[in-house]
């Protein structure tokens, strides 16, 4: 392994090395091997205790009188090399490098005081002493986990050696340690959290109880509430890093760019004169973002990072392309798609674009971008038909296209070749269906035709005819190729554009064409929308059928809760204690709030053939800009894996599917929804457990799980919920609802999930403070939405639904303080222009039951679901 990864690994590293390490020669090169281990882990504990420890040895093993059987000749250049001071200095390197590393520095700290105090009682010096309380003194000075005992440790070590000065050596300690143990004490609940998350054995509570404290940390450095600790802060940040980065958090993407970005703030801020840190406190970025790629070389974010600050630092063009390649040999690059390819190729042809741009540039700058702006677009063009075939259309973005459109246009004046880019991209379904990508197309004509004007003016007056053939005539071209596209998302807006772009430039033959042409696609668009209204009226009433099946199922719940069947009507007599049952109910409906608020039947999809060695994590990744994943159930099988993924929305849900036939490492998975895969089950014998109720259903088919309730708050909820591999599965299930069991003592309740038809209002959206906005550009983040909403009161939260390329689906979810606040909020924003699209902004309304139709079969069968296109997954590839 030549070039290790992780803590564990370099010390895995050095180990071997150090086994074959039979002569001096041998013993500098592992010297030489543990000074890199040190670069690229400049954090670790353990690299810099090995580091230290073997440097130690050679110290002692080259002494006279050691046994340690060097040749004599070896033993005296070893003294030469592997001096005393050179050891002493090593283990002051490292302890500089980890102090602040709060928990876990003392390892180290305790190690080398021991070392000097061993070499104190060899030969006891009035420097000698002086030395081991200098050390001391810096060191309680320090912020650390074990103080106490390092207090304790100097204490007995002035009792042995500086009697006299006992009381005022103590008393300054004291003194001076006042703002370290302020600071630790201040940082202890964090410390005492993860100590708790580590004992527990649950990785990832540890990892999110450590992600959290960064968090923390970050916030009160920005704060800067006291001036005075903002460098020892920044220090105890950057030790928490480090421990952060060389232990669970080393290979999480999130946690190194939230490292990168602050020390690129810091760096900004040193610059413009806003920082009082020393400049020789901040790690160097090049450094940073070369230790990330390493842990992280499937993110695209963070080579992006690399490829810039190289550029920005003033490498020269052989070193950033050395770093490009690096990030193109990686195996595991497009590990999560193409997302991470894509945004390291636009990082470099953002380079060799502004390269060739800058004013200064020479002639090979400009030759290399012209060469290497096609070059990489191919590229990426193969290395996706090779990853997914024909499936692939490309960035949705088409940034890489951008950057070589304003080349061509702005530096080689090479209109006709952008153009044909233009061109080629209007050709791919994914762009001929978004009004955002002819808009920018007609932009872009615009601009090349307001240049070409401007330099064809002639001091002469120019003749009438001539005057007349000065029209955008490519800008009306993509108008009308874009209206033959029958698909596009907002056609209404193309019309709206063309029309107006005809009246202000083009000639009256033209205009009455676009004006006919308008026409007659207005009559398309309208009948278009009206199948869309049909859909989602079907959606409404069979969401008015689930509501009263749903309040039937609740009507049953109650009966068997009474001790009757589900068919019982008899109504329940009053009983003494009643209000106090109901309060308690009302007690566990609170505290069970975060479980009636979930839809699982509906916001679950099938992962199947995933590899054997899935994890949660990687499926996490791989869904990550698909949509937030609440659970994840994942199963282990014969050659492959199976999961349950819940997600936070039906929305989200129904993203995910997009994922389906995508490889997962060397496995093309596949993607499925799981509604009515799940049934509600209730009125068995109280004894049952899960595998009673296994040996119920085990001629259904195959069952995946069982989930029963909790009963924290209510010890008497007897029902479950049981999930089927499918569909099919679940509907024979349903074949058993009213089985007599038990000799007849219970009659069977085995209905289809749906929890929506039981949830209650409660929260934001039933107080009337969440805002659904619609017909928000694509590109609209969520600090855009915020920065909007604003205008009106304080936004508690703000959600923008996203699809497989990142892009909003032009919907946000936006919270406001109080009702009052979002009605403001209608009232100043609704039909507002926001980024050239009129906006519509209204109160949010629950979800819609789950889009199933009930079919009952001619022979009076129990009625099973009948599959029924979800109407608003059609809608989302048009604007309303």
């Amino acid at each position: 392994m030549a070039n290790p990864v992780g803590e564990d690994n370099w010390v895995d590293f050095v180990d071997r090395q150090l086994r074959e390490a039979n002569d001096l020669e041998g013993r500098v090169r592992v010297i030489e091997t543990c000074r890199h281990a040190t670069l690229a882990e400049p954090g670790s504990i353990k690299v810099w205790m090995a580091y230290c420890e073997y440097f130690w040895s050679l110290y002692t093993d080259c002494q006279p009188g050691s046994d340690a059987g060097w040749p004599t000749e070896e033993q005296q250049i070893g003294r030469e090399t592997f001096t005393l001071d050179a050891a002493l200095n090593l283990w002051q390197e490292a302890y500089e490098a980890v102090q602040y590393r709060l928990s876990d520095s003392h390892i180290l700290w305790n190690r080398w005081v021991s070392l000097e105090m061993e070499l104190l009682r060899r030969t006891a010096t009035e420097a000698g002493v002086r030395r081991i309380t200098h050390l001391f003194k810096n060191r309680l000075a320090v912020p650390h986990a074990t103080w106490d005992a390092t207090s304790q440790m100097f204490s007995s070590f002035l009792s042995d050696y500086n009697r006299q000065a006992y009381e005022s050596e103590m008393l300054q300690v004291t003194r001076n340690a006042k703002d370290a143990k302020r600071l630790y004490d201040l940082r202890d609940p964090w410390e005492i959290k993860l100590v708790r998350a580590a004992k527990s054995g649950d990785a990832a509570a540890l990892r999110a109880t450590m992600s959290e404290y960064l968090d923390w940390e970050i916030r009160l450095l920005k704060s800067k509430k006291d001036a005075r600790d903002v460098v020892v802060n920044f220090q105890i940040c950057l030790g928490l890093f480090s421990r952060a980065l060389t232990g669970v958090l080393a290979a999480v993407e999130d946690t190194w760019l939230n490292f990168a970005v602050l020390i690129s703030t810091t760096h900004t801020d040193l610059k413009a004169g806003r920082s009082h840190l020393r400049a020789n406190l901040v790690p160097n970025m090049l450094d940073v973002l070369q230790r990330a790629v390493r842990h992280t070389p499937w993110s695209g974010p963070i080579w992006a990072r690399y490829i810039l600050t190289a550029e920005e630092a003033g490498l020269v063009f052989t070193d950033i392309e050395r770093i490009k390649h690096a990030a193109t040999d990686s195996a595991q690059l497009d590990r999560d798609g193409m997302t991470g390819v894509l945004d390291m190729y636009s990082a470099w042809c953002g380079y060799l674009k502004r390269s060739a741009m800058n004013p200064t540039a020479n002639e090979e700058a400009v030759d290399v971008a012209e060469v290497g702006l096609p070059s990489a677009l191919e590229d990426v063009r193969h290395w996706g038909k090779r990853k997914y075939g024909e499936a692939y259309q490309g960035d949705p973005d088409y940034r890489l296209e951008k950057i070589l459109i304003q080349f061509l246009t702005e530096k080689k004046d090479d209109i006709d070749n952008a153009r044909a880019v233009w061109d080629e991209l209007s050709r791919v379904e994914l762009h001929a269906n978004s009004y955002d990508f002819w808009l920018n197309w007609y932009l872009w004509e615009m601009m090349v035709f307001t240049a070409a004007r401007s330099k064809t003016r002639s001091p002469t007056p120019a003749t009438a005819h001539s005057q007349g053939l000065r029209v955008p005539t490519f800008a009306t071209r993509v108008f009308t190729r874009a209206l033959k596209v029958r698909t596009v998302d907002w056609p209404e807006r193309i019309m709206e554009i063309y029309l107006k772009h005809c009246n202000d430039y083009e000639y009256a033959e033209t205009l009455r064409e676009a004006q006919d042409t308008i026409y007659k696609t207005r009559k398309g668009v309208a009948k278009r929308r009206e199948r869309e209204a049909a859909q989602a009226a079907q959606a409404a009433q069979i969401a008015q059928q689930q509501a009263a099946q749903a309040a039937a199922v609740d009507q049953s719940m109650t009966d068997v809760a009474d001790g009757g069947s589900p068919s019982s009507k008899r109504k329940r007599e009053a009983t003494p204690g009643e209000d106090e049952a109901r309060n308690k109910r009302a007690k566990s409906e609170t505290h069970g709030g975060e479980d009636l608020k979930r839809d699982r039947e509906n916001t679950s999809v099938w992962i199947s053939n995933l590899p054997k060695d899935a994890t949660q994590t990687r499926l996490k990744q791989f869904f990550r800009e698909y949509g937030h994943i609440n659970n994840i159930d994942l199963q282990k099988r014969d050659d492959a894996s199976i999961a349950l993924v819940e997600f936070r929305s039906p929305e989200d849900a129904r993203s995910a599917l997009l994922r389906d036939n995508k490889y997962f490492g060397d496995h093309v998975i596949q993607v499925t929804a799981a509604t009515d895969c799940t049934l509600f089950v209730t009125n068995y014998p109280p004894e049952a457990d899960e595998q009673y109720l296994r040996g119920l259903f085990k001629n259904c088919g195959e069952i995946y799980s069982i989930r029963f309730p909790s009963l924290k708050y209510n010890t008497k909820r007897r029902f479950c919920y049981v999930t089927f591999r499918d569909r099919a599965a679940a509907v024979a299930a349903t074949k058993l609802n009213g089985k007599p069991i038990e000799f007849g003592k219970y009659k069977l309740l085995a209905k289809f999930s749906d929890p929506v038809g039981r949830q209650q209002r409660h929260g934001a959206q039933a107080e009337e403070r969440e805002l659904h906005i619609v017909n928000l550009p694509r590109g609209t983040s969520e600090e855009d939405v915020r920065g909007l909403f604003a205008k009106a009161g304080r936004v508690v939260s703000v959600r923008v639904p996203r699809n497989m390329a990142g892009l909003s689906h032009g919907t946000a979810f936006v919270v406001m303080e109080t009702k009052d606040e979002a009605q403001e909020a209608i009232k100043t924003l609704d039909k507002l222009i926001f980024g050239q699209h009129p906006i519509k902004v209204e109160l949010s309304r629950p979800p819609a039951a789950k889009v199933t139709a009930t079919s009952r079969a001619a022979d009076g069968a129990t009625p099973t679901p009948a599959p029924l296109l979800s109407a608003p997954f059609l809608l989302l590839s048009f604007r309303p």
